[in-house]
């Protein structure tokens, strides 16, 4: 038995992956991109392709598409099996159906397919340990299958806290998984019960949606708070090289989902521009992409087979995109200031495109010093 970098129990022998699946990067690479673009395309701005079709996806693209396929990816290999990579094939071919123009309902499908093995390879990973952590993951998965289906019916905005549930379910079920010895006797029994209460504000969401809003605002600070309260990073903050790194990252992902939180618990149903822009873009790039900024360093090399090495160019990545959340959601929708708006996007762009370009140079950097 190994331990995969999220804590979750693997097998290794026969059934192991014959191969490092980094080509499923790809696809999650390519959503990437064309979300980008969408996003331009959604603030007027310029940008590289001008395909307006791709605004309506861009929510699905960032989601599902990108985050949805490195999350995927990571449990498959964690599994060991290979028809769980079906989940990241899935997911990545509905981002690169939805990028290149195939009707929506065609992307939909696939991801659907895809959030479907991605609940089996959680069934499989619950059957190898009965723990919590593990539950929640698969409640976060039931979440993304679940926005998936509503989207071949409902707009992204009607069916946006089912996504924030996934994202929000899987990081910090990790996050408690990880952190397990640190934590007292129980955790993972309150983090199941918080987590379905984040169900129900979603299920609220969706039937009541003005009131709905208000409790689901409430059940994710609850749980954030709960969850960034007993985090190991609290105390590896005060460590040097990675552990402050990832430390750092990760409480400024917390300090981003409250944010977002807020904006639901005080507003209720994000209904205008402003509060929908800085909800949103508070949850899926300040706490979803500094959290993957975090765990980049462990979890990519578990998944590429390559290592890597922490670098303080890293740093790099993170601070820019806490200016240009600053800038967009703080002065540009707290403020109003267009400009402010425009530069902030212009900024977290530029992050979330330094990011895959300083792994992909440290893990080239790495692999020629041990050559």
């Amino acid at each position: 038995m190994t331990d995969s970098p999220s804590g979750t129990t693997t097998t290794k022998g026969p059934a192991r992956l014959k191969y490092a699946p980094t080509a499923f990067l790809l696809p999650g690479g390519l959503a990437l991109l064309a979300g980008l673009d969408a996003g331009l395309l959604l603030a007027g701005l310029p940008s590289p392709v001008d395909q307006p079709s791709l605004t309506a996806r861009h929510g699905m693209l960032m989601v599902l598409g990108f985050l949805g396929t490195l999350i995927a990816l990571e449990r498959a290999v964690a599994l060991r099996r290979t028809w769980g990579l079906a989940a990241p094939g899935f997911l990545g071919l509905g981002g690169i159906l939805l990028t290149v123009g195939a009707p929506q309902w065609l992307g939909t499908i696939a991801l659907v397919n895809g959030c479907l093995v991605l609940v089996a390879v959680y069934v499989q990973l619950f059957a190898r340990q009965y723990d919590e952590a593990t539950a929640v993951e698969l409640l976060g998965a039931v979440s993304a299958m679940t926005a998936a289906l509503l989207w071949l019916r409902l707009e992204v905005s009607v069916l946006l806290p089912w996504l924030v549930t996934f994202i929000l379910l899987t990081i910090i079920a990790e996050r408690v998984e990880l952190a397990r010895l640190h934590r007292p006797p129980g955790s993972e029994r309150i983090l199941l019960i918080l987590s379905s209460v984040v169900i129900i504000g979603a299920l609220a969401s969706l039937i009541a949606p003005r009131l709905g809003a208000h409790v689901f605002g409430a059940t994710v600070l609850v749980l954030t708070l709960w969850s960034a309260n007993g985090d190991v990073a609290r105390k590896t903050i005060k460590l040097t090289g990675l552990p402050r790194f990832s430390a750092a990252a990760l409480l400024l992902g917390y300090a981003w989902l409250t944010v977002g939180a807020l904006i639901w618990l005080i507003k209720g149903e994000p209904n205008t521009f402003n509060s929908y822009d800085a909800a949103v873009h508070s949850v899926f790039l300040g706490f979803a992409m500094s959290m993957v900024i975090a765990h980049a360093p462990v979890i990519l090399p578990a998944v590429i087979r390559r290592p890597l090495p922490y670098h303080p160019s890293m740093w790099v990545t993170l601070i820019v995109l806490q200016i240009g959340l600053s800038f967009r959601v703080a002065i540009g929708d707290g403020l109003g200031v267009q400009l402010a708006w425009e530069v902030g996007i212009w900024i977290t762009v530029a992050a979330l495109l330094l990011l895959p370009l300083t792994a992909v140079t440290l893990v080239i950097t790495a692999s020629r010093k041990r050559s």
